[in-house]
């Protein structure tokens, strides 16, 4: 059986309804948990970075990227649209080139739905809308433009896990899989590492929204993800992303063979890390290994990750990137 996305579904009206909250939570912007306040359709830039006049979005790349978990990437890629900017701003973010230099070019929501198109041409499985919070209106127009032209693949919401709610609400029956990081199992770390001391309740509220939203993660027979969740964890030098305490908010919330988890190995201390001593190096194997146990012990299903096996694709050069795609 054919299995068409959840926003194929959406009535027009509902479209509609969807764009105009998303719009009215955008000036003053309440976009994301730092509810800044900023007039984003007025054009006034918000605490993530982002403007919003003139109906454009940013974006640094879009291309299939095969670097995501197996279900996500296949054999044939996800499409991921990187989007310029970002609420959270982790101090030793691998994407800050991204997120908090402001490397990408402003779309027309017309030129993001064609490259959507673009993107399913091309054969991937998904659709992946990579930090696009802070574009929730602009994204919603596009997406429903491509649908209207005949887009049929399921969207990802690949984020940081630092979401409100009530724009979360609003993606249920658009976004098929969501694929938020649990990032810090502490507040300290998280006002430590990105000034956002509300990270854990916050974070934690917008898990149970998105598995409310979508569920368990599902495979078809080829072992692609089309419906679910899928949680991201990186974990980071001697313990400061606090894994413990996350896969204890799993095992009190969820029934944890409902949950799958991305365990990640691939922590570099880049862009500003280095003003933190203790993550001015990789994790160790025994690091990763004590974690990886953790997991196992919590009953989740999990993807890990063979440090043996890491390299520099996880680190974007997206000013290469950028130019790759003008040839």
């Amino acid at each position: 059986m054919t299995r068409e996305p959840s926003y194929t579904f959406l009535a027009a009206a509902e479209w509609d309804e969807r764009i105009a909250a998303a719009e009215a939570l955008s000036s003053p912007c309440m976009l994301c948990p730092r509810k800044c306040g900023a007039d984003r359709l007025g054009g006034e830039t918000g605490y993530c970075g982002a403007g919003g006049a003139r109906a454009t979005l940013d974006i640094s790349s879009i291309f299939p990227h095969h670097g995501e978990e197996p279900p996500i990437s296949g054999e044939r890629g996800s499409g991921t649209v990187f989007f310029s900017h970002c609420s959270l701003r982790c101090c030793f973010c691998q994407n800050y080139q991204i997120s908090q230099e402001n490397e990408g070019e402003p779309y027309t929501t017309e030129r993001f739905a064609g490259r959507l198109l673009d993107l399913q041409e091309q054969k991937v499985h998904n659709i992946n809308f990579v930090t696009a919070t802070h574009y929730l209106p602009w994204a919603l127009r596009g997406l429903r433009l491509a649908s209207e032209k005949g887009l049929r693949i399921p969207v990802v919401w690949n984020s940081s896990g630092y979401e409100s709610v009530k724009p979360l609400s609003l993606l249920k029956g658009i976004v098929d899989i969501f694929l938020p990081d649990m990032k810090y199992g502490s507040n300290d770390a998280a006002k430590r590492y990105c000034n956002a001391e509300d990270y854990v309740e916050v974070n934690r509220a917008a898990v149970r929204e998105m598995f409310r939203s979508v569920g368990p993660l599902k495979l078809d027979k080829d072992g692609i993800a089309y419906r679910g969740l899928c949680v991201r964890h990186l974990v980071l030098p001697q313990g400061r992303a606090g894994t413990g305490e996350i896969l204890k908010f799993i095992a009190a919330t969820f029934d944890p063979a409902d949950i799958t988890m991305s365990l990640m190995a691939q922590y570099r201390p880049m862009y500003k890390a280095s003003e933190f001593e203790e993550l001015c190096r990789g994790i160790t194997r025994e690091e990763y290994q004590a974690v990886r146990r953790e997991c196992e012990e919590a009953g989740v299903n999990a993807f890990f990750q063979d440090q043996a096996e890491l390299d520099d694709r996880f680190c974007i050069d997206f000013t290469k990137r950028k130019n790759e795609e003008l040839k």
